[in-house]
């Protein structure tokens, strides 16, 4: 069952603190990689699989380093301008962030063996390469029937009251591996109540007793703003050959660093005297390794194919995290509540292998090129510093499945110094119908359903399902001497995603308990970006 999962902290501890690992949402998030590169590679959306012959190429087929005849030194910096538009139940809200980015900087080397035939040249790649940017901030702001609080309520049925209490010096919930924290968190801060003292069942603390019960206030104006920031970064080592001009050869091994802040800032008011807030904060530091194989074969001159693997990130991470929450009923102000205020422990990440498909025609003054990608989000995994799977595991391979992306490329040589670029990019959602939808799936191994729409992890119940991305690219390129170039490329994003303030919870048979209303997101990003490079 979901709820097991979700209710799931952990049941080991690490020298003062305890082990806590990302939600399957936090993971996708995670395991996602931007459109970037040189601005050559960016002006046609990145489809240089079979091509070759740019930096950009360590990061995905390595064998495009064996395309080079010369040394080269790059470099590209870029500005972008991130747009993010909520519409939650015909209430529209907007924010918007400029952020200046270094992108990438790179070495080739070029080592000719003075062979005809056989193995005419190798080459050593030395490179970082910003892969993804975090940097985004939304804001959800409207109404729905339901609230958090009714939300963290439920999470806790089947707890008994006294697990959700701090007892100074004998017990914290915190550290109960059957809690869910954003229960013990709500709780304490007076979300909710039990509908019997001592009990394992609670209903809203806003409401007020009726002929049927307690009748629980539906919030009125309910705000969440989340602010994201943030990278990650790869350093590459590559080495590729060249084989009579017709096959091309490579391999990279690289090494990855990831810095994730996430804040949030959640608030309903349910009438002039009762409201709620609840802040959230997330900090993930991650590092890891992985490794890129590929070929590229020219059976004739103006035809290319290429294949490559990418495999997996294998990343040792660790969390920073902090929740707090107050309440207002009646006018009366409660305590803010906090969480503990813990590093969490280590714990590994693994995200999904890629495979990538490419063809390319090159004539004399053109060329254009296709990439097809291909990715099992279902393979990311989390586990423990023991290896062992955490529950989270099953529930990306119960919500997650394939991504392609398509992307699409071409250039043409105006004159022998001046180059124009366009290309466009589109990648489908890995989530399963159920996740996008937001509804109750069925539980293989119980056949009931699962009680909650996903599984979110801490005490930050917001989260978002893609719905996809497109982008379209424009580029020109200028050689100013044999030796000196410069490119420039602009592109345009567009991602679309659902946004949920908290995921839906559901009975056994599949009935609604509390439902929440996802808000459409589109985060709309410009790109400009400026490479300089110099071949020797």
């Amino acid at each position: 069952m979901k709820r097991i999962a979700c209710l799931f902290v952990s049941a080991f501890f690490l020298a003062g603190g305890i082990a806590y690992a990302q939600g399957e949402m936090n993971a996708y998030t995670m395991s996602q990689t931007d459109l970037n590169g040189t601005a050559r590679y960016l002006g046609m959306s990145g489809a240089f699989g079979a091509l070759g012959g740019d930096i950009s190429s360590m990061s995905t087929n390595p064998a495009g380093l064996g395309i080079y005849r010369s040394s080269e030194v790059v470099t590209t910096i870029s500005l972008s301008s991130i747009k993010a538009n909520t519409n939650w139940n015909g209430s529209k809200a907007d924010e918007s962030k400029t952020k200046f980015n270094f992108d990438n900087i790179a070495y080739v080397g070029y080592f000719p063996t003075g062979n005809d035939e056989g193995i005419v040249g190798w080459n050593i790649g030395l490179s970082y390469n910003r892969v993804k940017s975090f940097n985004r901030s939304y804001r959800m702001n409207g109404a729905q029937p339901f609230s958090v609080a009714d939300y963290a309520a439920d999470m806790a049925h089947g707890i008994p009251e006294k697990d959700l209490t701090l007892v100074s010096g004998k017990f914290d919930p915190y550290f109960d591996a059957n809690n869910y924290w954003l229960s013990v968190l709500g709780y304490e801060a007076g979300f909710f109540k039990p509908n019997t003292s001592g009990g394992d069942t609670y209903h809203s603390a806003f409401g007020e007793p009726g002929s049927n019960g307690w009748g629980a206030y539906s919030p009125q104006n309910v705000d969440l703003l989340v602010n994201e920031k943030g990278s990650i970064g790869q350093y590459n080592i590559s080495f590729a050959t060249n084989i009579s001009n017709r096959f091309f050869l490579g391999a990279t091994v690289a090494i990855t660093d990831m810095d994730y802040n996430l804040t949030t800032r959640y608030t309903e008011d349910f009438t002039v005297k009762d409201l709620l807030w609840l802040d959230n904060g997330l900090s993930t530091d991650g590092t890891g390794y992985a490794f890129n194989i590929g070929a590229i074969v020219r059976p004739v001159d103006f035809l290319r194919v290429g294949i490559a693997y990418n495999s997996p990130t294998w990343y040792k991470m660790t969390d920073y995290f902090h929740g707090s929450a107050q309440v207002v009923i009646d006018d009366v102000e409660g305590k803010v509540k906090e969480t503990p205020d813990y590093q969490a422990g280590e714990y590994r990440f693994r995200t999904p292998d890629r495979w990538i498909f490419s063809v390319a025609g090159v004539g004399q003054n053109f060329l254009i090129s296709a990439d097809y990608e291909l990715t099992n989000y279902k393979r990311m995994n989390l586990s423990d510093v023991d290896g062992y799977d955490m529950p989270q595991t099953d529930d990306i391979k119960g919500d997650f499945g394939m991504s392609g992306t398509l992307k699409v490329g071409a250039e043409y040589k105006v004159t022998p110094q001046f180059s124009v670029r366009a290309g466009t990019l589109w990648r489908t959602s890995p989530m399963k119908q159920h996740v996008k939808d937001g509804i109750a799936a069925i539980n293989p191994k119980t056949g009931e359903y699962y009680i909650n729409a996903v599984n979110v992890a801490g005490t930050i119940p917001n989260y978002t399902v893609d719905k996809g991305m497109n982008s379209y690219s424009v580029g020109v390129g200028y050689r100013f001497t044999p030796s000196f170039y410069a490119d420039l490329a602009c592109v345009y994003r567009e991602y679309k995603e659902d946004a949920y303030a908290f995921p839906s919870t559901f009975n056994p048979d599949g009935s609604v308990v509390v439902k929440s209303d996802p808000a459409s997101l589109k985060t709309k990003t410009t790109q400009v970006a400026l490479t300089l490079g110099y071949k020797f």
